[in-house]
Order: C-alpha cells, then sequence, then structure tokens
C-alpha cells in the first residue's frame, strides 16, 4: 500500500535537520521503500510504499517513529517527538449515546459525543490530506481523515441527531440485508459482515469498511459522535473483498491495527474538534476495551545477535536501536530482554525477529557479505529443497533459448479445460476472464501465444500452481511444470530430446512414453510406473507438455555414480525390424535392452514406414568381446522381439 505525506508534516513529530533527500535516502535503505520524493511548494511530498507486515508505517507518527531509529545510524541527529494527549474539556452536558456490543471480533470501541459547527477545513489540514490523494470536504470529515494518517487508526464520525433513541448496537448482519454507503451505491450483504444498527435493527454503518448514507454529516449537523472501532482483520477482508469496497479504511483495517491505539485517536481527534469546529464536548467519552492488550517479552543472546548479523555489534547499541523503535529493553551480561510494543505485536515473536529488527537498522550494506560455509551436508540440504530444483530448471530452459512467463491463475468458462462442475468458481471474480481456478497451465500458455501471434517462432515454459476439488473447504494445489513450442521446425522427437536431457541434469535416468488411449496425438510421460505428465501435438508447428514439478522433484538427486572408461572397446550393429504402429519405440527399446548385460547403448537410428532400424552397443568391462558372443545376442534379441511384438527382421 502506498501513502504521501509532506515532509512538514512528518517534522511536527521529528526533530532533524535532515533534507528530505536524505530521509528518503535512509528510510529507504533500512525500512521502508520512499520510491519518490517530490517538490510542493516549499515543501517535499514523500511516495511511500508500506509492507503489509507494518500498518502503523502507514502513519506520519509511525513514520517520524521509525526514521527517529534509522537516521542517527547513518550519523543524522533525529529524535522522536511523540504526540501529547492532554485530556479534553469537561463536558457542558449530558448527551447520552449507548454502544451495545453483541460481537466477539471487536476489539475496542471508543467514542466521544460533541457539539461542533460545520465549516470549511483550515488550509493546512485541506493542503496536507490533498497531497495524501484525500479530497477535501469539510472539516467534519476532514478531520477523521487527518486522525487517520497522523495517528495510524481509521475514524468515523456519526450525526448524533440522526441516531435513532442515540443508540449504536453493533452486530453482524444477516444474509440478504441491504446498505446504502455514503457515496451513494446499494449492496446487498453477506451475512456475517460487522455492522452497527441504530438499536431498532436499521444499518448505519459497515464498521471499518464505509459509513452509510443515512447517518453521515450533513452541513446542517450540529452534534456529531467521534467513533473509533477496532476490529478483526480477517472479519475486515472477507467484507470489503466480498462486497468489493476497497476504502483506504478498510486497506488498513485488514492488516491489523493496534487496539491501544485507539483512545490516543479518540483524544486527538476531540483536540482537533475543538480546534477546528468549535467542538464542546458533550458526555464523558466512552472506551469500550473488555480485553486489554497484554505485553510480551521476547529474549536473545548477544552471541546470537553477532552470529546472524556477522559482526561484533555490542548490546548497547542493540538495546538503542530497538529503544528507539519503541521497544522497552532490559539487558544482562549476556542477553537482552524487549517488552514489544503493542504495535508490533502481530509482528515481532521469536529472538530472530529482534535479530532482525537491530539488522535492518544498523543497515544491511553496513554488514559484510560472507559466503555461507560448506558441509558435508550442502548436498542434502539443496537436494531436498524445492526452490533449488526450479531454479536450476528455469536457468536450464533460460540458456536452451525460452523464454518464462508469469500468468494468472483464475481462467475464463472458455479457457477452462474439463467439466465445469469439477472447476473451482470464485465467489467474487474480477471480470468474466477471471472465473475459475485452472486445473492446467496450457490453456494460459496459449493465451501467451495468441497474445503474440505475430512471432514466428515461441518457446515458453511457467512453473505455477494448478487446483482441485478435494472436498475440503481449500482446493488441492499441485505444482506443475509446462511448455509450449510454436516452431516450423518442432517435432515429437524434438520435445522428447528437451525432456530427457532435462531429466539427466536432475539426476533422473529413465523416462518411458507411451500414447495415450482415444488421444492419437498424445504421449504419456513416466518416470517408472508413476505418471509425470504429458506431450501433446496440437499443430504441425505447435507442441505443448506438462509436467508434474513436484513428481519430477521427488526423483531429483544431485548423487552421481562415477564410472570408469571401460578398457574394452565396443561392438556396434545395427538392426532393422518391422513391426506394427501400435508397438512403441520405447517398448521396443526396453525389450533389446532385457536381452542381455552386455547390451549398453540401444538407440532408434531411423524410421521409414513400417520399419525401425535401432543402433545397438555391445560391451564387456572385463574383456573383448567376440563375433561368436554377439551373434548369441543378437539371436536372443531376435526371439524377443517377435515373441512379444510379432516383429520380423529386414
Amino acid at each position: 500500500m502506498n501513502i504521501k505525506i509532506l515532509d512538514s508534516w512528518l517534522k511536527d513529530y521529528l526533530d532533524t535537520k535532515a533534507s528530505a533527500k536524505d530521509i528518503a535516502k535512509h528510510m529507504s535503505l533500512t525500512s521502508i521503500s520512499i520510491e519518490r520524493v517530490e517538490p510542493y511548494k516549499n515543501d517535499f511530498v514523500y511516495d511511500i510504499e508500506v509492507t503489509t507486515n507494518r500498518p502503523e508505517l502507514m502513519s506520519v507518527i509511525g513514520l517520524a517513529r521509525e526514521a527517529s531509529a534509522v537516521l542517527p545510524q547513518a550519523g543524522i541527529a533525529a529524535t522522536f517527538r511523540p504526540p501529547t494527549s492532554r485530556p479534553p474539556s469537561n463536558p457542558t452536558e449530558n448527551a447520552p449515546l449507548k454502544i451495545i456490543n453483541d460481537v466477539k471480533s471487536i476489539y475496542r470501541i471508543c467514542a466521544a459525543v460533541m457539539e461542533v459547527s460545520v465549516k470549511k477545513s483550515p488550509s493546512e489540514i485541506t493542503e496536507r490530506l490533498e497531497t495524501t490523494d484525500i479530497r477535501s470536504l469539510n472539516n467534519l470529515i476532514d478531520i477523521t481523515n487527518y486522525i487517520m494518517r497522523t495517528t495510524g487508526h481509521p475514524a468515523h464520525v456519526f450525526d448524533y441527531d440522526r441516531l435513532v433513541n442515540h443508540t449504536i448496537r453493533i452486530r453482524e448482519s444477516k444474509a440478504d440485508e441491504t446498505i446504502t454507503t455514503l457515496d451513494g451505491k446499494t449492496y446487498t450483504l453477506l451475512g456475517g459482515d460487522i455492522v452497527a444498527d441504530d438499536g431498532e435493527g436499521t444499518i448505519i454503518d459497515l464498521l471499518g469498511i464505509m459509513g452509510l448514507k443515512n447517518s453521515v454529516v450533513t452541513d446542517k449537523t450540529q452534534r456529531i459522535v467521534l467513533f473509533i472501532d477496532n476490529l478483526d482483520k480477517h472479519k475486515i477482508r472477507k467484507t470489503s473483498m466480498g462486497l468489493g469496497i476497497r476504502t483506504e479504511a478498510a486497506q488498513m483495517n485488514e492488516k491489523g491495527i493496534d487496539p491501544e491505539l485507539a483512545m490516543d485517536a479518540l483524544l486527538y481527534g476531540v483536540s482537533l474538534y475543538e480546534k477546528y469546529a468549535d467542538g464542546k464536548l458533550l458526555a464523558p467519552l466512552i472506551n469500550i476495551y473488555p480485553k486489554p492488550y497484554v505485553p510480551k517479552t521476547v529474549k536473545v543472546s548477544i552471541e546470537k545477535i553477532q552470529r546472524i548479523m556477522g559482526i561484533p555489534i555490542s548490546l548497547k547499541e542493540s538495546k538503542t536501536i530497538l529503544e528507539k523503535l519503541g521497544f522497552k529493553v532490559q539487558t544482562a551480561e549476556t542477553h537482552l530482554e524487549a517488552v514489544i510494543p503493542s504495535f508490533r505485536a502481530d509482528d515481532i515473536a521469536i529472538p530472530e525477529d529482534l535479530v532482525e529488527e537491530i539488522a535492518r537498522v544498523y543497515g544491511y550494506h553496513n554488514l559484510p557479505s560472507v559466503l555461507p560455509p560448506v558441509t558435508t551436508n550442502s548436498i542434502t540440504t539443496f537436494g531436498s529443497n524445492p526452490h533449488y530444483w526450479e531454479t536450476r530448471i528455469k536457468q536450464a530452459l533460460k540458456y536452451w533459448g525460452y523464454t518464462e512467463c508469469y500468468t494468472y491463475p483464475m481462467v475464463s468458462e472458455a479457457m477452462y479445460e474439463g467439466p465445469l462442475e469439477t472447476a473451482i468458481r470464485l465467489a467474487n471474480p474480477l471480470g468474466e476472464e477471471f472465473v475459475f481456478m485452472r486445473k492446467t497451465l496450457i490453456p494460459s500458455l496459449l493465451k501467451v501465444m495468441q497474445e503474440n501471434k505475430n512471432v514466428e517462432t515461441i518457446r515458453i515454459f511457467e512453473i505455477a500452481n494448478v487446483y482441485e476439488k478435494n472436498g475440503q473447504e481449500l482446493p488441492k494445489e499441485m505444482r506443475m511444470f509446462a511448455g509450449l513450442i510454436k516452431d516450423k521446425k518442432i517435432n515429437f522427437f524434438i520435445v522428447k530430446g528437451l525432456l530427457e536431457q532435462l531429466a539427466s541434469d536432475l539426476g533422473i535416468k529413465h523416462l518411458t512414453y507411451s500414447s495415450v488411449v482415444n488421444a492419437q496425438l498424445e504421449t504419456e510421460v513416466k518416470i517408472g510406473k508413476e505418471l509425470l505428465g504429458s506431450i501433446e501435438i496440437l499443430d504441425n508447428d505447435l507442441i505443448n507438455f506438462e509436467l508434474n514439478f513436484e513428481l519430477l522433484i521427488k526423483h531429483a538427486t544431485l548423487h552421481r555414480a562415477y564410472k570408469p572408461l571401460k578398457k574394452y572397446p565396443p561392438i556396434i550393429e545395427d538392426i532393422t525390424i518391422v513391426v506394427d504402429d501400435s508397438i512403441t519405440t520405447g517398448q521396443i527399446i526396453t525389450a533389446i535392452k532385457s536381452a542381455d548385460l552386455l547390451i549398453q547403448e540401444v538407440t532408434l537410428l531411423d524410421k521409414y514406414n513400417d520399419a525401425r532400424t535401432f543402433h545397438i552397443l555391445y560391451q564387456n568391462p572385463k574383456q573383448n568381446l567376440t563375433t561368436i558372443e554377439v551373434a548369441s545376442i543378437h539371436k536372443k534379441i531376435v526371439e524377443l522381439l517377435h515373441k512379444d511384438f510379432k516383429a520380423r527382421i529386414k
């Protein structure tokens, strides 16, 4: 997720003389990616990409805290200036608000009832919001957006006088209930969505996602409810994706917002309404917090920190870095213990997480580049890693002239292979092109070819997942390896040779081939008796193959057996046989090899009409072969071929 903020806004909470360029450089090296810094009047705008696991950085305060830890490591003085929350003024009257919570997935609710005046926001707020791509509307709505961008917690405002009986009841929606959001769009709820109603059944808010038209503030609003709700991120994600409502509040809430932040956000909002909307508190603040955050502690030894980072960093420096990031740290002689702040509770759990925090702020670019030690188990470790084999296959195909593709796992009805009743249909497809989860990679590669139809020669491949129903909530995922070749000179034997060379590189000795019943132009590929995949001829210049990647790497090995050069020369002969077309070349080769252990190699040399010529290499590793011995083996081969295949020698 990307956000934009002004440099002057950041420096409300960051005391430093660092330039915007320096801040962008050092933050990008150690923390988040600041993709652009653009001048704006006498200021600068940061365009920042924030990773999913760091939702607290989607705020000015979170970014200021992070920068205060990063900049000193680069020799630039910087201090975090945390916001100060002062208690609001005493309520001027009793404007009751009743909140009923019937949902376990609500973590915290904070609310304030205030008297306000609707007016245009001051230029400072308007300018800051609009440079962060949030449209300014009026001071009541702008302040909620200002709270969200400053503190990192989404906020909402209701018109207090539009709430029937001044009641807000939080519950799960029923299937087929309808709502009209504040942008005028009507939605039918799926059921199980977290909503707020007026106590009499009418829904007034789709919590954490978007406000509704029947409770939004207007130009005539005189009293408001500033409402901060902290919810289960999984519920928010499910509702947002199910309805297709992707507001910024939804995107933030689905990543998990710190519930400890809710009251700070409320107090900050109250102070903004007092300052910019002539706000007066009308009732005591509401704070529903059934399960407050219980801090957890993670312990890590200095030996582990130094071993992982590869430098003799001290406990003192490690402690300083963590404290600037918001951790409370105690040190002993050999280790440190860090109390995890609530805003990092979902991100920090084990000692390695703490080491990562220290290492990234210290600067990965400052760590020495050291190759991992080679051990006796290195081959075993690499060989058991699917990523290693995937990379090896991709590298081989790249050097053989193939281009890797990345395609969508969703396909249209026209692209889906197989009966639709077996298909996995998406509940909320993005369009007609993305309705079903594919069960083969071939249609995706054919689409790539079609989109490049003016290219005369195409050699492409993909290693990706396909999906099948398995009676469970989640489908069965299988990793497949597929390729497609469009070339006027292509034929089955070229593709067969490609797969055999690849198998040889993976340490797989023997692939076997057999025609598919009722599929004249399709050939099955097997490892032993296990079906690996198939080769299919689609046209004179178009062939594809698809293999089970998981089975392929199951048989792959890095172990190689040394075979010394044989001292005694081989005897080579060619044999031409006439045999029925239903007998495959693979079957014949297997039969010939089985005739005698002295047969070292059998290959197809030529094929003409119904005759096939095979090249046979005889060799004895212990002594010279005689023509008599070869003649005896030759006789066994002829008898075996006649017995098994009714073949005759030509």
